[in-house]
């Protein structure tokens, strides 16, 4: 078991992610994650040992309270190393956030004795079966896209509830659901995103629920501000900073490998197209990250402030964020194509960042096209027709 004492401190006596040093063991890993179709016990406590999974809990419960720019950079760094471990490290790394948004109980329950238990979900309700009962529900079905939950010890499962409009979030422990291993894919093999399978109905007792209509009022229960964001702007910037890493990482092999590209070898170092590439590259990624980082540096100062975030900037936020992944495929994507002929066999580094990507890209999070929709007719003075941002 990796000890505390081995992560760093602030300055000021508190834990910090702490990345750098495994991101080589990380990346030596990769393909090897990506054979298993799960990333190695050994990245997994790797993560554990720099901070990761205990980031988000509240610190009265043994975690650091990390802002969410500190996360999101740690996860950018993994992703860049193998972006399956980016992955789950933001989605297994997000979800203290979330319970710590319902009540205390659940908190410890998960978290008090150990701030770095690992919790796996699926929130899509479409396979679930949940009936209210006397002080909880009970709770079965199928879920798919669990990422990362053969390392977990509980799971939050999505379902609709007295047929309410909207999605609530159940938590359930590993003793209460089986695992069924279905993830054969194009990409993102090593995040593990299997089955979670519940046969016979659980009960779910009302503390361990999450109500969405919650996370987009922002309630809480904590003392700190840092929980009074919009649960579903931070869960989704989680799923889109990968794709940051990747582009990072994919450049910089395209522009280590040009000279020995099969393309024109003589001419990749002079050739405009190749430069223009690089640059509109080196652009994007950029302004993905900065936007990402500006627009939570913007919401963390307002609710420290005690200041609503307002909702069509909600909106804005949700569209930037839910826009990363497109364009950092299109930045992987102009690359791929002048990558060289060595690109097309299975097993290229860059093919496999470029399956990775348009993996990433199908989660219903990274699809910009509803969002822009949305921020759009709020411009024109309508309503959100969405609830998650």
């Amino acid at each position: 078991m990796l000890t505390k004492s081995k992560v760093s401190e602030n300055l000021d006596g508190r834990e910090s992610i702490n990345v750098l040093p495994h991101l080589e063991k990380i990346s030596e890993l990769a393909d090897a994650g990506r054979k298993n179709r799960c990333v190695l016990k050994e990245v997994v406590e790797s993560l554990e040992e720099a901070g990761i999974f205990r980031a988000m809990v509240p610190k009265k419960y043994g975690g650091m309270e990390a802002t969410p720019a500190d996360f999101l950079r740690a996860q950018i760094q993994i992703s860049e190393a193998d972006m399956s471990a980016g992955w789950i490290t933001g989605v297994l790394g997000v979800h203290p956030y979330q319970i710590s948004l319902m009540s205390d109980q659940a908190v410890k329950e998960v978290y008090g004795d150990n701030p770095d238990a690992r919790v796996s979900s699926s929130y899509n309700p479409v396979g679930a079966k949940a009936e209210r009962t006397e002080g909880g529900i009970m709770l079965s079905g199928r879920w798919g896209w669990s990422s990362g939950s053969p390392h977990c010890e509980w799971v939050l499962l999505g379902a609709i509830v007295d047929k309410q409009p909207y999605i609530h979030t159940l938590l359930v422990p590993r003793s209460h659901y089986e695992i069924e291993d279905t993830w054969h894919v194009l990409g993102l093999q090593g995040t593990a995103s299997n089955d979670i399978v519940i046969d016979k109905p659980v009960f779910v007792p009302d503390h361990r629920t999450h109500s969405a209509m919650d996370g987009f009022n922002c309630v809480n229960v904590q003392d700190s501000a840092l929980y009074s964001l919009p649960w579903a702007q931070f869960f989704a910037s989680c799923v889109a900073a990968p794709g940051i890493g990747a582009a990072k990482r994919a450049l910089k092999i395209f522009a280590d490998k040009a000279s020995s590209s099969s393309t024109d070898p003589s001419k990749l170092g002079t050739d405009p197209d190749i430069a223009r590439r690089i640059g509109e590259a080196a652009n994007a990624i950029d302004i993905a990250e900065t936007t990402l980082f500006r627009n939570h540096a913007t919401m963390l100062d307002l609710v420290i402030r005690g200041e609503e975030i307002p909702l069509i900037d909600r909106a804005k936020y949700r569209y930037q964020t839910g826009s990363i992944l497109s364009n950092m495929l299109t930045v992987v994507d102009q690359l791929f194509d002048v990558a060289g002929g060595r690109s097309v066999f299975l097993g290229s580094e860059i093919q496999n960042i470029w399956q990775d990507m348009h993996t990433a890209r199908a989660h219903i999070a990274n699809n910009p096209v509803p969002l822009l929709r949305n921020w759009g007719r709020m411009i024109l003075g309508a309503e959100t027709q969405d609830t998650f941002i």
